[in-house]
């Protein structure tokens, strides 16, 4: 794995702008850069990260059947009460699932080492399945990369064909998030694409305006039953609102499904270091009120159990604080990992997307900051492969 310094098309926001990555540019900042690229071998790419990738996918599995059979590290996690006995029926049905992304720490030297897993609402979708392929065509088509480079990326034919396998004879998905987020509305956007391809008919729907009916079934606003929908909103979020005392009553089914709690909360970092204790692509990690939390001594990353982008992050080493994030969490609690640094290339820490679709490994977007924590305004920043 190395950071290279690529030739920037002159007209990427163009293109960008043609193929809908509306996102390209955050608060005036850029958020696509192809400035530089990350090369990687087959090698790495094959062993070092899809492989870890699915192996970790199947141990997050192991770790929901523990979870949900366990009352009291369901409410350590901060699952509501009143939606444990809905969360232990979604995963006994085995509610699909159709995508995740684990957090990598990887430089080409030692194991990838697992940082967290947004299993619920991942972002930067469209930039790692499409715009990032695009880009490397474009790059080959110019003379600036080999004809034989490639990407890890199957995310686009893997998202059509995960769509295709869960459509019934219901025919219809809709597709909600809060609409005046531009970035909700490119990735609903390209998964209502993604969905079209598969065979499903297709409606959006801002998240606000989905209704529910006596039977408590979710609506929409043509007061048609919502069959199956896709929900670019954050369980965690659903489950502390007034509408969400229907999720375990409704027949509606639900992308990420109720099980999905026991995955997208940092609680799930002590768990899986519980039941796989040393694994090689695994952090020490314990609930802070964890008496063996003092294992970790004054060296650790403080993580609240319920975040996003960052927020709230503390990385402490020593006697010193290294950074810390405000943000508006960590109400219900935090986990302490081992302190394990991003790979810094240049002046930027870098972190890898590892992107799980219908639970196998199906490609990697990498982000770059000028600091240790990935936050909302990380630039994304393209791959390749070249070499066995």
């Amino acid at each position: 794995m190395k950071r290279v310094e690529m030739t920037e098309r002159p007209d990427w926001k163009a293109d960008a702008e043609v193929c809908g990555f509306t996102i390209h540019s955050i608060y005036g900042e850029r958020y696509w850069d192809e400035r530089h690229a990350y090369e990687f071998t087959l090698t790495e790419i094959e062993e070092e990260l899809e492989a870890p990738s699915e192996e970790l996918m199947s141990m997050c599995y192991r770790a929901v059947d523990h979870i949900t059979a366990d009352r009291g590290l369901m409410r350590r996690m901060a699952i509501p009460d009143d939606y444990h006995d809905a969360v232990s029926a979604s995963w006994k049905r085995r509610d699909y699932d159709l995508y995740g992304r684990f957090d990598l720490a990887f430089d080409g030297n030692g194991p990838a080492k697992l940082l967290e897993f947004n299993a619920d609402t991942p972002t930067s979708l469209f930039e790692s399945a499409v715009f990032q392929w695009r880009w490397l065509e474009d790059m080959k088509s110019r003379g600036h990369l080999p004809a034989t480079a490639d990407q890890f990326n199957s995310i686009h034919e893997r998202l059509i064909n995960a769509l295709r396998s869960v459509k019934t004879w219901l025919g219809r998905m809709h597709f909600a998030g809060i609409l005046d987020s531009e970035e909700d509305l490119v990735t609903i956007d390209y998964l209502m694409d993604c969905a079209t391809q598969a065979g499903w008919r297709t409606t959006r729907i801002d998240m606000r305006q989905v209704g529910v009916d006596a039977d408590h079934w979710f609506r929409d606003l043509r007061r048609r039953r919502i069959k199956r929908l896709f929900k670019l909103y954050p369980l965690e979020s659903m489950v502390r609102e007034p509408f969400g005392h229907h999720l375990p009553l409704t027949s509606t089914r639900i992308m990420e499904p109720l099980w999905k709690l026991a995955l997208s909360n940092k609680g799930l970092l002590p768990v899986l270091w519980e039941i796989f204790p040393d694994h090689p692509n695994l952090l020490p990690a314990y609930f802070e009120d964890d008496p063996r939390a003092r294992h970790l001594g004054e060296t650790y990353a403080r993580k609240p159990l319920l975040s996003r982008e960052g927020a709230n992050v503390t990385l402490k080493r020593g006697d010193e604080t290294s950074i810390s994030v405000d943000g508006p969490y960590g109400g219900e609690g935090y986990v302490v990992q081992a302190l394990h640094f991003l790979p810094r290339f240049g002046d930027d820490w870098a972190v890898i997307g590892s992107w799980i679709v219908a639970g196998k490994s199906a490609g990697i977007g990498i982000r770059e900051d000028d600091t240790p924590v990935t936050r909302n305004t990380s630039r994304f920043v393209p791959h390749y492969i070249l070499g066995a």
